[in-house]
């Protein structure tokens, strides 16, 4: 099984990162984008017989102590089977 763990900037945070993106995207002549948030990706593999349950449990532990600063970040995890 494996999870991916998806960690981007809070929408009320200013991302310095994605707006040099788009200022990019647009000299490059792609006018329509707007905005662009980046963000981070995590893909993790887990040990054969793990339980959904208690890997859903320790992920988000995981996500929210070690992979995203709460304050600024938020996250999202997904299972794979």
């Amino acid at each position: 099984m494996k999870a991916r763990v998806y960690v981007s900037f809070k929408p009320t945070v200013l991302d310095p990162q994605g707006q040099t993106i788009q200022h990019a995207l647009n000299g490059l002549g792609h006018k329509s984008i707007a905005a662009v948030r980046q963000g981070k990706y995590f893909e993790i593999e887990l040990g054969e017989g793990s339980n959904k349950q208690d890997a859903a449990k320790e992920m988000d532990e995981i996500a929210r102590d070690v992979l995203a600063n709460p304050v600024m970040e938020d996250y999202r995890v997904e299972f794979l089977d």
